[in-house]
């Protein structure tokens, strides 16, 4: 199948689109039929300056961090009064404010998210060059407000995620440990969380593309839709689709790591749910070459699952496909598609 062109600037090496794309899921034997030129590596072209982006993974976590240190002046001890977080889980009821802060946790961090993202896209952080695009064909011209405004009006997205952490809170559907505000982030069990929600996510996430056409047609097939995604389609499926691959994990992992305390709990839905937004990024980030050889989760891998469907299910860890045999290099498996680094 043929793709769009693309072009180079001169001066930078970034890759500047021609023609948008939206293209149609291609087959193992189109992934290297295009006789193209070969574009250089992606991440060989960002500009150092970028990497000051990575600032935004310790902001995803600020509200947690400065919240819960004994040596903050914000800390939480000095804000709020005893009562409002105080939990006997004996006697006590589950009390709004760890709730309020876990959803405001999530919200600060997208807006750390947006902004790095924006500055990226736009090429203040890239010498006012467009980054490299993880796709050959370029990425999808549009509006950022207009791409902001999709994003957080999802109704499968942040809506629903806001309704499943206020039923499952208020109604102490929680492991008690939960509730408490003693302490910091556990960091361990951070880690866990974030692992074994990845992992039940590819066990969901699989079924749904192979356990009938029915169930991947009323869930997962409205997301599969971008087969050249940007970083607002993060959240843009179904509602059944949600409850599947993001729901039930979320509680199976809550209820397996019944340990945590509201700060890792609030650290790990802010990591989860960015973390999630940024590998559909259509851009490559500075830090991708890095997280590949740790196999953690990229725009790049991402991007191999929504150009060919039956590979890449994971999403913060590639360690699942590896294990299984379902793990696919954006630029050793199909390089006519995707640009090099990426």
């Amino acid at each position: 199948m043929a793709t769009e062109p693309v072009k180079l600037t001169p001066t930078t090496g970034m890759i500047t689109r021609k023609s948008p794309t939206l293209a149609e899921p291609i087959s193992d034997d189109e992934r290297s039929s295009d006789n193209s030129e070969m574009l250089p590596n992606a991440n060989s072209s960002s500009p150092a300056m970028a990497w000051a982006g990575a600032a935004v993974w310790p902001l995803i976590l600020s509200l947690p961090l400065t919240l819960s240190s004994p040596l903050s002046p914000t800390s939480y001890a000095n804000l709020f009064p005893q009562s409002w977080y105080s939990y006997n889980p004996s006697t006590d009821s589950p009390k709004p404010l760890g709730l309020t802060l876990g959803i405001l946790a999530v919200a600060v961090g997208q807006v750390f998210v947006l902004l790095f993202f924006g500055m990226y896209r736009s090429g203040i952080l890239t010498n006012r060059s467009e980054p490299a695009s993880i796709q050959r064909a370029g990425a999808r011209p549009y509006d950022f407000s207009e791409g902001m405004a999709t994003h957080l009006s999802q109704p499968e997205g942040f809506v629903l995620l806001v309704a499943y952490l206020s039923v499952t809170w208020m109604y102490d559907l929680m492991p008690k440990s939960y509730y408490s505000f003693e302490g910091t982030i556990q960091w361990p069990e951070l880690a866990a969380c974030l692992v074994l929600q990845d992992g039940v996510q590819y066990v969901m996430h699989r079924l749904e593309h192979v356990v009938s056409a029915e169930l991947y047609k009323r869930s997962h097939k409205p997301h599969h839709r971008f087969t050249n995604p940007r970083l607002f389609d993060a959240f843009n499926g179904s509602l059944p689709d949600t409850i599947i691959m993001i729901l039930i994990p979320l509680y199976i992992t809550a209820n397996v790591i019944r340990t945590c305390n509201v700060w890792t709990y609030m650290a790990f839905g802010s990591t989860y749910a960015n973390w999630l937004t940024l590998i559909h990024s259509e851009y490559a980030l500075p830090w991708d070459g890095i997280f590949r050889m740790l196999g953690m989760g990229t725009p790049g891998d991402h991007h191999v699952h929504h150009k060919f469907f039956k590979y890449n299910y994971g999403h913060l860890f590639m360690w699942f496909d590896m294990l299984a045999g379902t793990y696919r290099s954006p630029e050793t498996f199909a390089p006519k598609i995707f640009n090099l680094g990426t």
